[in-house]
């Protein structure tokens, strides 16, 4: 049994460390994530608002924005780091 938990353990893939070429990764598909939502979601100012005029979103939609960005972020982020690039 534990030669088959060594054998699953040894084909996971590795993850990269935080640097900030990640941190950039991120911020650019949170970004790109509040962007489409912005200009996709319909009723973005419904509930209460969030402190940043400028934003033009509810707090629902600003954290519906933001988790879509770090699922974006998270695949871009691995995906870049088995290509080798991060």
């Amino acid at each position: 049994m534990y030669s088959t938990l060594l054998l699953a353990a040894s084909t996971v893939a590795q993850t990269v460390e935080w640097n900030p070429k990640v941190a950039l990764v991120m911020f650019i598909c949170n970004v790109l994530a509040i962007a489409i939502g912005r200009a996709t979601i319909k009723y973005k100012n419904v509930g209460p608002q969030l402190p940043f005029p400028g934003l033009e979103l509810s707090l629902g939609a600003f954290i519906g924005t933001v988790c879509l960005g770090h699922i974006l972020g998270t695949g871009a982020i691995l995906g870049l780091a088995n290509a080798g690039v991060l």
